[in-house]
């Protein structure tokens, strides 16, 4: 793709984690705890399978903390994987893969059978809730005994509307103060990418891929965790919460 360009990698993951950090200021968070229990359930070196990996953010903080581990990242945007060819070009513990996860034999692009763990943040939520099911089915033939599924996303319980009406409110509010400081949101980020030399014709691919940003189901973690137990997990539920958001872990 672009590798040899002489392009800031680095430059550009900073920018993705600002951008995302405008949405979801405890992000970090979610990692650390991610990580945490990772390392506690399956050691200190890994193999992981880095789903909808975008840029390679967890990889990322997973390599540097657990500097044993391995990754595969999959993702079907070309923009967001030129960003992760670009930034983990070299490092022979990364393999990167392009795959549609709602493509019923996307699991024969990666190159393990089997995964200590499958960890995932802020992404599957475009699925609607029934793909979304059978992919955690899918997921649970891949994760072997032991091992562990994490995703960190939105997570709305619908059964507390005037709780989710001020957290949504409380958001804005914050937003709106950190765009008056520059920040950027998901459609002005990609209007940078789309200027870029690099990335300019990989954005225009990917918005042939998805169009604009369209979001599925955001189910309660509770679905989450019972969801993954009926498709094969033993042990599944909550770890980490935000008013919004939640970190669902399963164990196999």
């Amino acid at each position: 793709m672009a590798i040899g360009t002489g392009t800031d990698w680095q430059a550009w993951q900073r920018s993705w984690d600002r951008q995302q950090e405008w949405y979801m200021p405890d992000r970090e968070d979610r990692f650390a705890v991610m990580l945490d229990l990772t390392e506690a359930l399956v050691g200190p070196a890994p193999r992981v399978l880095d789903l909808a990996c975008g840029t390679g953010t967890i990889t990322a903080r997973l390599l540097d903390r657990l500097p044993g581990a391995t990754s595969t990242g999959v993702d079907l945007d070309p923009a967001l994987l030129t960003i992760a060819e670009g930034t983990f070009a070299g490092d022979d513990r990364v393999s990167l893969v392009t795959a549609d996860l709602k493509d019923p034999g996307w699991r024969a692009r990666l190159p393990y059978d089997t995964y200590d763990a499958v960890l995932t943040a802020t992404a599957l939520h475009w699925l609607h809730s029934e793909p979304l099911a059978v992919l955690y089915g899918q997921l649970a033939e891949l994760v072997r005994d032991g091992g562990v599924l994490m995703n960190a996303d939105h997570m709305i319980d619908e059964t507390t509307p005037r709780i989710n009406a001020a957290d949504r409110a409380l958001r804005h509010a914050r937003m709106d103060r950190a765009r008056e400081t520059g920040a950027l949101d998901w459609a002005e980020w990609w209007k940078v990418a789309a200027q870029d030399p690099v990335l300019a014709a990989p954005t225009a691919r990917r918005f042939e891929i998805y169009g604009e940003h369209a979001d599925g189901d955001t189910p309660s973690a509770d679905w989450h965790a019972r969801v993954l137990r009926e498709k094969g997990f033993a042990e599944a539920r909550a770890v980490w919460r935000s008013p919004s958001d939640a970190l669902v872990l399963a164990v196999k």
